[in-house]
């Protein structure tokens, strides 16, 4: 018979297991519930006489069968403890999250160990579960992630037309240069600007300018494909680097943009202002001495094109 001391710590061991602010599950080898701690009943919403001696996966047919199968046979064959973090499984248990500061995830983050219990006789005969809520952490770690690419987003983006800002697509055009090199892909550039737009300005004003510069950026948008990268050069300047792409492609999508442009109508105060686009082009399997050469051919082309009475496409030849 046990003597009283033991009995005491058992006691307390037990009193612990039950107030601790982290799910504690006991499971025999056919994984029968024989402990079930406050923090389960009250994030399952079962109480201890409804889940004892039931299977894990009667109470929970949700979680991966398979896969915690497999994690706990580890654990008992090995013998030692096995951790999952919220990162490699976002949670075990669908429980709800009830955190007013983090109500805005619908679940719990759990992190989760699973730990070898050794009978008297040094098998091991139950495995006990250890749930640990993390949405704080998760969600703080998800806010961060996003304001870190939100800051990303406006440190590579032109305010006013949301296209990447110079530095930006400079790079991309720098890494697109290099692949070329390498792998001898295809790429073009196109360079254009809006036709007389000092006379946009003094016409209509700094605002309506700002109007054109912006809707000509969404008609970018329009005929680019996710796969090209459009930026804002400055002012009135605006590239776009077509990645796989020859120069016979550069001009199809060069031409379309040129049309596109000069069918639209931005209104402004209830004021209608027309304008139209010279472009040039740069095909990036011509022999270059690098991709500053590529923006200095694509200009000459733009310029090309104005001197030749603008609204048109000029490939660099």
């Amino acid at each position: 018979m046990p003597d009283s001391n033991d009995l005491s710590e058992l006691h307390w061991l037990l009193a612990i297991v039950q107030s601790i602010d982290v799910g504690v599950v006991v499971l025999d080898r056919d994984y029968r519930i024989d402990v079930w701690n406050t923090f389960m009943e009250n994030r399952s919403g079962r109480l201890p006489e409804e889940a004892r001696k039931k299977t894990f996966f009667e109470l929970f047919p949700e979680v991966d069968e398979q896969w915690f199968r497999r994690k706990v046979e580890n654990v008992a064959t090995l013998g030692t403890p096995s951790f999952t973090i919220w990162e490699q499984r976002p949670y075990l248990l669908r429980f709800k999250n009830y955190q007013p500061i983090t109500g805005l995830e619908d679940f719990m983050y759990q992190n989760t160990t699973l730990m070898p219990l050794k009978a008297l006789n040094g098998s091991i005969e139950q495995i006990c579960l250890i749930i640990y809520d993390v949405t704080d952490v998760a969600t703080n770690r998800h806010q961060l992630q996003a304001a870190n690419q939100e800051l990303q987003r406006l440190s590579s983006t032109d305010r006013l037309t949301g296209l990447f800002n110079r530095g930006h697509w400079e790079e991309m055009l720098r890494q697109d240069y290099a692949r070329h090199r390498r792998y001898e892909r295809n790429a073009a550039l196109v360079m254009f600007d809006i036709d007389h737009f000092k006379k946009i300005n003094d016409s209509y004003g700094h605002q309506a300018g700002d109007a054109v510069i912006q809707q000509t950026a969404e008609l970018v948008r329009q005929c680019a494909r996710d796969s090209d990268i459009a930026g804002r050069y400055g002012g009135e300047e605006f590239v776009v680097l077509l990645p796989d792409t020859d120069s016979e492609g550069a001009m199809t999508f060069a031409e379309r943009l040129r049309q596109s442009i000069e069918a639209h109508e931005v209104v402004h105060e209830g004021r209608s202002i027309r304008f139209t686009v010279s472009l040039g082009i740069a095909d990036l399997s011509e022999p270059t001495n690098g991709y500053a050469q590529l923006i200095e051919r694509a200009d000459n082309a733009l310029y090309s094109s104005k001197a030749s009475g603008r609204n048109q496409v000029t490939l660099y030849r």
